[in-house]
Formats: C-alpha cells, sequence, structure tokens
C-alpha cells in the first residue's frame, strides 16, 4: 500500500492512497472522524490515541478486553458484515476504514459518505504497512513505526527465549461441525509460527484461499498439540462430535476459545496481546498468563484512559 500527497492551490493538503482494491481513494486533510468497519482501525486509532467516533463489533455488547472496553465510547454500527449505513451517515464520518471482503460491494454508498479504504486484513506483513499507512493518514507517523518496531522487536526476542527445539503442532480454526483453518500465512497462524509452532494446515496454495475446511476425522488424523478456536459465541457443534473428545489437545486441555483479538490481529494492540497469549499457550512453563486488559492499557495512552475516567463520573 502506497501513498503520495499533492497539493490543490490554497485548499488544504490531500493525500492519494492505493488501498487492498487496487482503487486510488483521495483523504482530505488529517482525519477526525474516524469509522471503523471491523476492529482495524479501531486498534490503530486508539493506539496513537485517537477515539473514533463509530466502530462495529464480532458480538453484539460484547467490548473487547484488548481495546479495554473502550468501544462503548463509539457508536455501535453494527455487526462487521452487516454495518448500519443510515446509522453511518448519522455519525458523520471524515474516513471509512472497512474490512475488504464485506464491504467491497457497497463501495459507491461508503464513498458516497465519506472517503472509503478496503484492507484485507489477513496477513501478518500487511499488518505493517497498513499500520504505518493508517498512522501516517492519521498525522503519527513516527507513532506508526514504533509500534512496528517494538512489536516485531519482542517477537524477535520471545522466538528467542522459546525452548530449542520444541514444536507444537497447532491448528487455528473456526468452530463447528466442518471447522475452517488457516494457513501459516495467517496473522495469528504467523504468530505463532513465529514462536516456533508447526501449523498443521501448511502454508497457502497456489489457489490464494488463506484456509481449508478440516473435517474432524482430518483433524484427528493430524491431531495437533494445541488448538485455537475463535470463540464467536456459545454454540459449540463440534463438541458434540465423538471425535473431538479423542484429540489430543482435547484430552490434555490445551484447546484455546481465543477472543476477537485473535480473529482481527492486524492492528497493533491486537496483535501484541495475541504474541503475549501465543507464548503462554505454547510454552506455559516458560511464558506468565496474560491479562488481556493490563496489556491493553500498556499500549493506549493515558489521555485516552483519563477519558474514560471523566465520562464515568
Amino acid at each position: 500500500m502506497s501513498f503520495m500527497a499533492l497539493t490543490y492551490g490554497n485548499t488544504a493538503e490531500a493525500r492519494q492512497v492505493v488501498d487492498d482494491r487496487g482503487i486510488q481513494v483521495e483523504v482530505s486533510e488529517t482525519p477526525q472522524r474516524i469509522a471503523s468497519l471491523s476492529y482495524f482501525a479501531t486498534d490503530v486509532a486508539l493506539a496513537l490515541g485517537i477515539m473514533p467516533v463509530a466502530t462495529t463489533y464480532m458480538v453484539a455488547d460484547r467490548h473487547p478486553e484488548f481495546l479495554r472496553g473502550l468501544t462503548r465510547e463509539m457508536a455501535q454500527l453494527g455487526q462487521r458484515a452487516k454495518p448500519n449505513m443510515e446509522l453511518l451517515t448519522e455519525v458523520a464520518p471524515d474516513l471509512i476504514v472497512a474490512m475488504r471482503r464485506y464491504t467491497e460491494g457497497n463501495a459507491e454508498q461508503f464513498q458516497a459518505i465519506a472517503p472509503y479504504l478496503a484492507y484485507d486484513m489477513e496477513l501478518l506483513d500487511r499488518s505493517y504497512t497498513d499500520t504505518a499507512t493508517l498512522s501516517e493518514l492519521l498525522g503519527k507517523p513516527e507513532q506508526g513505526k514504533e509500534l512496528n518496531g517494538s512489536f516485531q522487536s519482542l517477537m524477535a526476542k520471545m522466538a528467542a527465549e522459546a525452548p530449542e527445539g520444541v514444536h507444537p503442532s497447532f491448528v487455528m480454526m473456526w468452530g463447528g461441525q466442518s471447522p475452517f483453518a488457516f494457513h501459516t500465512e495467517n496473522t495469528t497462524a504467523s504468530i505463532v509460527s513465529a514462536l516456533g509452532g508447526e501449523n498443521i494446515v501448511g502454508p497457502m496454495t497456489t489457489d490464494g484461499k488463506f484456509g481449508l475446511q478440516l473435517s474432524l476425522e482430518a483433524l484427528l488424523e493430524r491431531d495437533p498439540d494445541v488448538i485455537f478456536v475463535y470463540d464467536y459465541g456459545p454454540d459449540r457443534a463440534h463438541e458434540s462430535s465423538p471425535i473431538w473428545g479423542m484429540l489430543s489437545a482435547v484430552k490434555n486441555g490445551r484447546v484455546h476459545y481465543v477472543g476477537d483479538q485473535w480473529v482481527e490481529t492486524n492492528g497493533p494492540i491486537a496483535r501484541q496481546i495475541v504474541l503475549l497469549q501465543a507464548g503462554h499457550y505454547l510454552y506455559p512453563d516458560v511464558f506468565p498468563e496474560v491479562d488481556v486488559e493490563a496489556e491493553a492499557s500498556k499500549l493506549i495512552p493515558e489521555s485516552l484512559h483519563n477519558q474514560e475516567l471523566q465520562r464515568k463520573q
């Protein structure tokens, strides 16, 4: 992703951003009212000390710990796949940052409200470029670079501290009768792999898909040491199958139902908390258990903490 600054006579500076659709989007001045149709821009903005005006959610009334529950301060636009267009218009954003696969079909409607950027939000290497680009767009390029650099340093440090020669096998998946599992290039799987985990699904194939349907029979055949399940609620159909109880990870208590940060991991807060949790889940004797809200507090500037406290008083 790239952008360049343009000047139009006496008007304020405008920038042209090429998003993951390959579309060039013009954004005037520095956006002040950000609407996030996913948690990515919510995450980046909070890490930069900016409170978005609106966000979508994964599950209604579930305000993620990894964002310190600050989404309560924002207009709730609905589930990320079905944002409320009327409410989005009412909050009058000056920038919309969205997950591409859920919103691209309605691009003209979004663009009519405000400049609309669509990101894939799937791969770890794009986390760095997208975080840097959005940070620069929001007027804080150095902070974006610092967020990327500190995360990469922490990941390298933890990888060096992981037990040498120990490579727990794992799977990253949505649950269900036929789970959907992710290839190693997926952001969360990449992070776990960087710490020495071995993904039973392996890398992406030439078709470019980020994951595949994996029957419980196939899962048992590969029998990973650790299972990460994206937790979307109480419906866990896979647990009703007798095959589930035969898995080593189930028998050994190494199934982890992970929070929203594991689903939308490309922001700087989410990816760092996933890294810390992954270290503990892979090597519980080496890395400590993680207090998600406490770690989030380290990454979200104090100014937003104070803003939240003032509202509660």
